[in-house]
């Protein structure tokens, strides 16, 4: 019988949490290199940038124009691979050679891809890759054609290849230091950067479906559910966000209309979890830094670029609300029953993710004592939803600071639940016990 230890580290959650952190320290390496960046950074300043780029988050504590092409390239490929997620690759890597995967290998791959079938992991696979360098390559020829009328030929390629990878992976990384508020009012840039932003948050499960089916009735439940979801999530943050900022000198108050209605529905999107800003996210309404934050900790869909706690967890909990206000026996969704398993999923996701919240921002709130707490708040949903918008406080954090919020990164990537399994590894029970009432509400 193997040792706990032994099956701890061979452990799905495990792997996939290693291959993350190998990640992240060959990118630290790589960035502290000389080379990389114009003015000399330190290797936490170094490790700080590379997680946020292996998480897709965008925070920095170093302008990415301190960075040197070969930095902002390597950037641009820990985010890709980031992103789409290393086992994506490694999977790819095994069918490339023709090697079947071994039991071990389907686990870490079905970890990875939200429970997938075995028998779906390599066409999964295959249609990860396939379907993300389709969609970057339209929004690389569409970003450059955009930016060749703000600048030269040659930067207007750079700048969209590196802006194509950064929002279709929703990382938020920007070349220069006031991010895209330069194109506040560029609609072509903005349209087309929402749009690689929405279809990469919707996860590659959905896009593969959507392609496959064409059509409304065929598609899964599941595609229903994040599609519905996210357009309707979009819709109202585009109203709310306008109605909230419209008189604000600050943001939209000193936009045209036109230019208004843009900058409203760029703000709805990136939340989701991007991270580009048009307008100084400081200078918001309280009210839009609220709604910021809920659709930061809601997030995409899974098997996404995005993180925060997903689409389908955010309907599961509703439908259970509403389920449990009727007093029916089940959670249903367009007549089909959720099972429990998935509700029990859903609420201790949530659980999981609002304790990392809490501590985080109590750790904060204690190195951190001389800046708002509503600052403080916002960087942490951000850093764990992987979102990247920031109040300003990134730039100004302590070590602690840095390495609690690298930390939220790292977490919000591999997943909060994940995580949980790395902490305590689940363990079946044939024992069972007596029920018993405790006073709830």
């Amino acid at each position: 019988m193997p040792s706990k230890s032994i099956k701890f580290l061979t452990s799905p959650p495990a792997i996939l949490a290693v291959g993350f952190l190998c990640l992240i320290t060959l990118g630290s390496c790589l960035l502290n290199m000389p080379a990389s960046t114009i003015e000399p950074i330190t290797f936490l300043e170094a490790a700080f940038t590379a997680t946020s780029a292996v998480t897709v988050t965008g925070l920095g504590i170093v302008d990415t124009a301190n960075f040197t092409r070969l930095g902002q390239v390597i950037i641009a490929f820990l985010i890709q691979l980031g992103g789409l997620g290393f086992m994506t690759f490694a999977v790819f890597a095994f069918m490339s050679l023709q090697q079947r995967l071994n039991i071990v290998s389907q686990k870490i791959a079905r970890e990875a891809f939200a429970d997938t079938s075995f028998g779906d992991i390599s066409t999964t696979a295959r249609s990860v890759i396939v379907i993300a360098l389709s969609v970057e390559f339209i929004g690389f020829i569409g970003l450059s054609i955009a930016f060749s009328q703000e600048m030269p030929l040659s930067e207007a390629l750079y700048a969209g290849f590196f802006y194509t990878v950064s929002a279709f992976n929703n990382a938020g990384f920007a070349l220069t230091s006031d991010n895209l508020m330069p194109y506040v009012g560029n609609k072509p840039i903005n349209i087309i950067i929402t749009s690689l932003i929405m279809i990469g948050g919707l996860g590659f499960i959905v896009l593969k479906d959507i392609i496959e089916k064409r059509s409304w009735r065929k598609v899964s439940v599941n595609t229903k559910v994040v599609v519905g979801t996210t357009i309707i999530i979009n819709l109202v943050a585009f109203v709310l966000f306008w109605l909230l900022e419209h008189n604000n000198p600050d943001t939209l108050g000193k936009l045209s209309f036109g230019d208004q209605l843009t900058a409203a529905w760029f703000q709805a999107i990136t939340p989701r979890t991007a991270g580009f800003n048009t307008l100084p996210i400081e200078k918001l309404t309280d009210a839009s830094t609220l709604l910021t934050m809920f659709l930061m900790f809601i997030g995409g869909g899974s098997l996404s670029t995005a993180s925060g706690i997903k689409i389908g967890t955010f309907v599961i909990l509703i439908l259970t609300t509403w389920a449990f206000l009727r007093q029916r026996d089940h959670v249903i969704i367009y007549k089909r029953r959720i099972p429990d398993r998935l509700v029990r999923k859903s609420l201790a996701l949530v659980s999981i993710t609002m304790m990392l919240i809490l501590l985080s921002v109590f750790i904060l709130s204690i190195v951190e004592a001389e800046h708002p707490l509503e600052d403080v708040l916002f960087e942490v949903v951000s850093a764990l939803s992987t979102v990247g918008l920031t109040r300003g406080l990134t730039t100004q954090l302590s070590h602690t600071g840095e390495i609690v919020i690298m930390f939220m990164m790292f977490a919000g990537r591999v997943g909060p639940l994940t995580l949980a399994y790395l902490i305590a590894m689940p363990k079946s029970s044939r024992v069972h016990y007596p029920e018993t009432n405790v006073l709830v509400g």
